[in-house]
């Protein structure tokens, strides 16, 4: 039977939001039913990867397999979302549609590739039920060759190796706090051996049972998932199963630079069993800027490699996942020239690009940047969007993203609910980024030349001295991470000024869903 889905011919974004989820509640998010990210090696999910994660209950999972999904943190969610409450771990959207502008949220984008008819049956089914996924993210571990900026030790082997090398960062005060001060232990994998990994279990069995037959999408994360034999198992089972396999898609996000060509060599050759497979890989910055962010790679060998799976693997689809942070705003319209340079050459199978706006840890957002450097960065943008060759090659989602974020640096002042204030992230900027220089052997000021090297200079901060980080005097320091951080209030009240609404509480929540004590 055919599923009508997504817009109709012609339609916009803004008329689809109308025509099909303004009727049902003015927070439906049709991925709080069908969409999931779940960390299996530890024991989190989530419905997307704006909230934050919370703890699957084990005890559940040997009746109902389906409770790495289906939790009952989701389904009070779910409950709010069929009542037209906001939760308030869905911030991210709400902020960007309160900013006054009418701009698209990602949960329309969340929405709309999911079948009207599988859209009406969440609204009409009891919010208690549990549900069958459509589309669904997984990780393994953690395991990663790479240790960006923003992110910390819960999603990085590299990032644990860092502080345990030269100890947690010092004097950092914000909301970042807590994941670069200890190795985040409880991200480590639940048991030593995968196969006794109770969360593993439970997917296997409900992959078995009827998740591989209803599935639209499974999608690998990390870590890095090719550094994980769970992701060739896939790969595997795909080619040990055609007929059940041929109308899902397979996909996986890779930062494509593995440490050795061989895995690059066996990712390119096992493509070719997989009828629908899509690569996620992440950029958001050019060069130098790029590698800076994004610890451990090399620019040109990425962009290589993303020529060579293009040319030489079965690749359905390629997507940049653009995180935008405070540093990358200096490059980001050459990147995504980058990006159209590739539409040049290889048309519908060059990378769709999507603009994630980061907001943890808080110091990295681009938010919290000083007035007269987001003009700057705001009229830069804004100048590329309305050129000839973004507009004739970008489509409409990615054009509506473009704009949000203009409109974002032009309107937001804090990246979330109870972000620090202001004397406190600018610290945490020049501390954490002094530290990280040492630790990782790199210079910002003469990486980000012009407004934002210059304020960096400029900025104060008490910082370890490069001895002292060096000789690993620094002492490793774990928090108190006890407790579930997901709550089932509503979206209350705002920090910015133009908000009437606001989020959680990050003095008890942090970046990967955790307790953090002062």
């Amino acid at each position: 039977m055919d599923k009508t889905r997504g817009k109709l011919g012609g339609e916009t974004l803004h008329q689809y939001k109308t025509r099909i989820i303004d009727p049902i509640s003015k927070s439906y998010c049709a991925a709080k039913w069908y969409n999931a990210t779940i960390w299996l090696g530890h024991g989190q999910t989530t419905s997307c990867h704006h909230p934050p994660g919370h703890w699957i209950p084990v005890e559940e999972l040997k009746d109902n397999p389906s409770a790495i999904h289906n939790t009952p943190h989701k389904k009070k969610m779910r409950k709010m979302m069929q009542e037209g409450e906001r939760p308030s771990e869905c911030e991210y959207c709400w902020k960007v549609e309160d900013m006054g502008k009418n701009n698209i949220s990602d949960r329309v984008f969340k929405t709309e590739i999911f079948s009207d008819e599988d859209i009406q049956k969440s609204v009409d089914m009891p919010w208690d039920e549990n549900v069958t996924l459509k589309t669904l993210e997984i990780s393994f571990d953690r395991a990663c060759n790479f240790k960006c900026s923003y992110c910390n030790p819960a999603f990085s082997t590299a990032w644990v190796k860092d502080i345990n090398d030269f100890g947690g960062y010092q004097n950092i005060q914000s909301d970042g706090r807590g994941h670069f001060s200890d190795t985040a232990p409880w991200a480590e994998p639940a048991t030593k051996k995968q196969e006794d990994n109770p969360y593993i279990q439970a997917f296997h069995k409900w992959w078995e049972s009827d998740l591989a037959d209803s599935l639209e999408e499974i999608r690998i994360t990390g870590g890095e998932p090719i550094m994980h034999k769970g992701t060739w198992k896939l790969f595997q089972w795909f080619k040990d199963n055609p007929d059940r396999g041929r109308n899902m898609r397979f996909a996986i996000n890779s930062n494509l630079c593995p440490d050795t060509p061989k895995v690059l060599d066996k990712l390119v050759k096992e493509s070719w069993h997989i009828p629908k497979l899509s690569i996620y890989t992440s950029m958001e910055a050019t060069g130098v800027q790029g590698e800076y962010i994004r610890d451990g790679l090399d620019y040109d060998l990425w962009m290589s490699n993303i020529h060579r799976v293009l040319k030489e693997g079965n690749i359905d689809k390629l997507y940049m996942m653009m995180t935008i942070n405070s540093l990358c705003l200096n490059s980001i319209t050459e990147f995504m020239d980058e990006m159209l340079d590739l539409r040049e050459t290889y048309g519908v199978r060059a990378p769709i690009i999507s603009l994630n706006i980061l907001r943890f840890p808080s110091f990295q957002s681009a938010a919290i940047l000083p007035e007269e450097i987001k003009s700057h960065y705001k009229e830069k943008i804004d100048k590329w969007i309305k050129s000839e060759r973004p507009q004739a090659m970008l489509d409409e989602g990615e054009k509506e993203s473009v704009i949000r974020l203009i409109d974002y640096l032009d309107i937001v002042k804090t990246p979330h609910k109870n972000t620090a204030e202001t004397p406190k992230l600018y610290n945490d900027f020049k501390a954490f980024f002094a530290q990280y220089d040492i630790r990782r052997n790199k210079d910002f000021a003469s990486t980000f030349p012009g407004p934002l090297g210059d304020w960096f200079t400029s900025l104060e901060a008490e910082v370890p001295s490069e001895s002292d980080i060096r000789s690993k005097t620094i002492s490793l320091v774990s928090l108190d991470r006890a407790g579930d951080p997901a709550n089932t209030e509503a979206y209350g009240s705002g920090d910015d000024d133009h908000e009437s609404v606001g989020g959680w509480d990050t003095e008890k929540d942090a970046l990967g869903g955790v307790n953090v004590d002062e």
